[in-house]
Formats: structure tokens, sequence, C-alpha cells
């Protein structure tokens, strides 16, 4: 089977997280694309153009917009897409919501994200949780997935990491994020941090709540990540589907150029 499956957080997929809307707004605008299948009109900033930001955008836009708890992988021989989805709705009705603490713009390697602006422990307890809690789901690396990875390039915990969960950023090594770009050159990094600065800056120093877990699905490999289904944290409740999951945007973006 060459389908992944990922859990994702996805702000802004429940209708009560105003800042989850909003950071998810600005963000399909800026990425250009809507992971649940709503509307987007891609806008860019001004001097930008559209082509300008698409040329920066191309991984995140395929990704859609997220921040990875469990990293995309392959179910295991014998298990399904019902089963783990079950197994989610369980884990998420069983578990409270968490916040990620002032949000900031951070020049993560060579790409730029969002992430916790301050300490956020219960957070990373969740994530934890979510890596070793669903691994009984992941089928073992194929030879392919293990030379993408390069492991002789890895730090030997990050190795050590990869060959037990399947990704090296994970526990000690994990650092949750919501990417905004693909690898920026060195000489444009100041140019393009200034730009998302003001595109982000009503979300940005905010709390953010991670108020239910999402599973993305990604049919073939290569094709675009899709929001399968929400489960919210701390609920019992029924998982909204992607095509429930969030109302359409219609509001203009606070700072826009052209289209």
């Amino acid at each position: 089977m060459s389908a992944r499956v990922a859990i994702y957080a996805a702000p802004g997929s429940l209708p009560a997280d105003a800042v989850g809307a909003r950071l998810l707004e600005q963000a399909e605008w800026w990425i250009g694309r809507s992971a649940a299948g709503n509307p987007v009109a891609p806008a860019a900033p001004a001097g930008w153009s559209r082509a300008d930001v698409d040329a920066i955008t191309i991984d995140a836009r395929r990704y859609g917009f997220h921040a990875t708890l469990k990293a995309p992988f392959r179910l295991a021989e014998g298990r399904t897409l019902a089963d783990l989805e079950q197994a989610v709705e369980r884990f998420a009705a069983a578990h409270s919501v968490v916040e990620v603490p002032n949000l900031a713009l951070t020049r993560l390697g060579a790409f730029f994200a969002i992430m916790p602006g301050a300490p956020a422990e219960p957070l990373y307890s969740l994530a934890a949780e979510v890596v070793t809690e669903f691994d009984e789901f992941r089928a073992p690396a194929s030879d392919q997935e293990i030379a993408r990875r390069n492991p002789a390039g890895m730090t030997e915990r990050r190795r050590e990491l990869f060959e037990r969960w399947g990704y090296p950023y994970v526990l000690d090594e994990f650092r949750l994020h919501f990417t905004l770009t693909d690898p920026i050159e060195p000489e444009r990094r100041d140019e393009v941090e200034a730009v998302l600065a003001e595109w982000f800056r009503s979300s940005l120093g905010r709390t953010l709540p991670i108020d239910c877990l999402a599973i993305y699905t990604e049919c073939e490999p290569g094709a675009p990540f899709e929001l399968h289904a929400v489960y919210p944290l701390g609920s019992a409740s029924a998982p909204e589907s992607s095509a429930t999951a969030r109302g359409s945007q219609n509001a203009e973006p606070a700072t826009q150029g052209t289209r």
C-alpha cells in the first residue's frame, strides 16, 4: 500500500477556535490551498506576485497548513484506516486541550515556521504520547524511505529515534512548528521574514489552543495531503469530516497586495 496517513495538529478546524480560525485563514491565503477542500482565494503581499509566493511554498502547499504530531506513515499490515480512526477518536476523547503559547515567527534551519514562543510542556507531552501510542499502526520504513531520510547524515540520537519511531524529530528532538515556506536562500531570508511578520501580524503573540487531532491522508506518493477527519480533544463527540470541519472564509486578508 503506497498511501500514507499522518496525525497532525490542525488549528481552526473546530468552530470555537477563533485564534486558530484566523491563523488558518492567513496561512491558507499565504500557501494558496486548503487541505480541507474549502475555497481559497490565494493572495500576495504588496510588491509580490502570486507566482513569487507559490515559488517558495511548493511543499508547504502540498502538505497543507498543519503541525506534525505523528509524521506520515504507511499503515501496518492488517491495520486499516478505520482502525486508526477509532483509536484516534478514543485517544482524543481522553486527553485535554493544550496550548501553543505566544505564537512566534521562527527561522527553523532554512525555512520559516510559526512555533511556540514560550515553554509548552503539556503540548510536548501530548505530542510524545501521539508518537508512541499510534506506532503500532505504522508499517516499517521501506528501503526507499530509509534512503530518502539518509540516516548516515543524522546525529546518533536522531538516527536512533528514526530507527525506533520512523521519524528522527520526535520526543526530545521534537519541535512543534507550522511550516510556512520551503527552504529559503540565505540572501532572501531577511526579506521573507519581514513579509511573513507583517502577513501574520494579527496572530503572532497569541495563544493558540490545540483542541483536536486530525488525520490527514496522501492517496499516492507526491499527492497533496488532505484533511480526512477531526477529533476534538476532551470530547467523545463524533468526528467532523473534512467537508464540514470548517466553513469557508470570506473576509479579506489583513495585508493584501495583488491576487
